[in-house]
């Protein structure tokens, strides 16, 4: 199935080659929605407009998101999700289903402007032992087939984001090669790629290099030199990216597509989680990264010729996410839950900081802490229901919460759970050892988080502007009867 996949996808390739065509480089950003805490998608794309982003890098194809990004001028890549690649892969009429539903509904006039479409999320991971593999190149095909049905090829791109693990090297970046079972499906990949104008993509994490092992050294995960360089002949690397950048160009020319575009669809690092992540490495690392892209550079095996597109991972913390890789996995975003920025970045964008979310709708300011008049010896099984839930990665090792006492772990636990659970007064009982509190009862760093009201949205929300519809047209009216009594002496 997959050779006669890979056969039609070339011979459909050939009719839109003449139409295809490269999109600006830009500093992106990935925006998840792990999360029970979701600002109203049109909050987060005005959040982005403000902020001059231009490319979103989606996981899936959120039909609310999508609708807020009507009209933005944001380029979006939405996602197939790798539950969806054995139907997609199986079925045409699947494929015609998906991009009709995800892609058509929204492109045109005032629409989405939808530039790719990712075919999967690290399907090629090892951890998935092989069974995505199969779907990729004939869920390809499929979903080619409908874009030119649509019309809509020439315009609309398929990648596949890819992770770093895909490839490897003995030790320096110009011996890099595909894993040895990927070396054909990276062929037929990387020859589609080549014959759409589209990139490779692949998702580059130092930090993960640095927490995985206990030997690599800090300063190379950085992009302020390093005292322990690679040397690779006649280049030397002072940095991680660089490094595995050039491995993967190295893996590229070794099946004969050296020279194929590469985007970066993750990159970042978490602000808390782990020894290694806070505040003060994040905004080293996605900064240095920023300058580092935006120079122009590029690496020893590319110079001056820079990734066509970088993706920041994250927009926005997702605490929902799994914690199984570390805890670090709910904060990787360069803002809060709520869109409010964690730290200073200049995005190359035009702004020189980052500036924060408007009109979120919040939950009332209250709070669910510990009851100061009741014996905590019982409340263990109380927290661990709170936290199988809720988000209480903060209060562990490496987080901003960490160290706050007892009562104040109690107070944490329960105030997450009660947010979670949209301030329902139920939910801050724990068997009468909570209570709900006006005051706010932060500690220093660590913040008890107000929930936000994901059934009510803003104006903004609802418009991606502060006045829209009757809304803005009563205020226009109310505003020429008030000028019109002035004028009259009446008011």
């Amino acid at each position: 199935m997959a050779a006669r996949a890979a056969a039609l996808l070339a011979a459909i390739l050939l009719g839109a080659l003449g139409a295809a065509r490269r999109a600006d480089a830009a500093i992106g950003v990935n925006w998840g929605t792990v999360s029970s805490h979701r600002a109203p998608p049109g909050v987060v794309v005005d959040l982005m407009r403000a902020n001059r982003i231009s490319k979103v890098k989606l996981f899936d194809a959120d039909p609310g998101v999508l609708r807020a990004l009507a009209g933005s001028g944001i380029q979006v890549m939405v996602g197939v999700t790798n539950g969806e690649l054995a139907s997609i892969a199986g079925s045409q009429a699947a494929a015609d289903a998906w991009v009709a539903q995800n892609v058509s509904r929204y492109v045109g006039r005032g629409g989405v402007d939808i530039r790719y479409i990712a075919v999967g999320n690290e399907p090629f991971l090892t951890s998935y032992q092989g069974q995505f593999e199969s779907y990729i190149i004939p869920a390809m095909a499929n979903i080619q087939q409908s874009l030119v049905k649509a019309n809509l090829a020439s315009y609309v791109k398929l990648v596949v984001p890819c992770n770093a693990d895909a490839y490897e090297s003995a030790s320096v970046p110009s011996q890099g090669v595909f894993r040895a079972e990927l070396t054909q499906i990276m062929t037929q990949l990387a020859a589609f790629l080549s014959s759409s104008g589209a990139p490779f993509i692949v998702n580059i994490y130092p930090f993960l290099s640095l927490y995985q092992n206990s030997d690599f050294p800090q300063d190379y995960a950085f992009f302020e030199g390093s005292t322990h360089p690679l040397v690779d002949g006649p280049n030397v690397y002072y940095n991680a990216f660089d490094g595995n950048f050039d491995t993967l160009v190295s893996a590229l020319g070794k099946i004969g597509y050296g020279n194929l575009p590469i985007a970066i669809g993750e990159i970042g690092w978490p602000t808390e989680g782990a020894p290694s992540a806070n505040l003060t490495a994040a905004r080293a690392f996605n900064q240095g990264l920023i300058n580092r892209i935006t120079s122009n550079k590029g690496t020893p095996l590319r110079p001056g010729v820079p990734p066509a597109d970088v993706y920041l991972f994250s927009l926005l913390d997702e605490e929902q996410k799994s914690i199984l890789p570390g805890n670090f996995e709910r904060h990787w975003g360069i803002f809060s839950f709520d869109g409010q920025a964690k730290y200073p970045l200049n995005l190359g964008l035009g702004n020189s900081v980052l500036k924060n979310a408007k009109e979120v709708p919040y939950l009332p300011s209250r709070w669910c802490v510990a009851n100061p008049a009741r014996n905590l010896d019982s409340v263990s099984d109380h927290m661990k229901l709170a936290c199988s839930m809720a988000d209480c990665t903060t209060l562990y090792y490496g987080g901003s919460c960490y160290g706050i006492g007892q009562k104040g772990n109690v107070s944490y636990a329960f105030n997450s759970y009660y947010q979670q659970q949209k301030q329902d007064p139920n939910s801050c009982d724990f068997g009468g050892l909570g209570m709900i509190t006006y005051l706010d009862p932060s500690l220093g760093e660590c913040r008890f988080l107000v929930g936000v009201d994901d059934n009510k949205s803003s104006s903004a929300a609802s418009c991606g502007t502060g006045c829209c519809g009757v809304c803005c047209g009563l205020w226009v009216l109310a505003f020429w009867v008030f000028m019109y009594l002035r004028m009259m002496g009446l008011a």
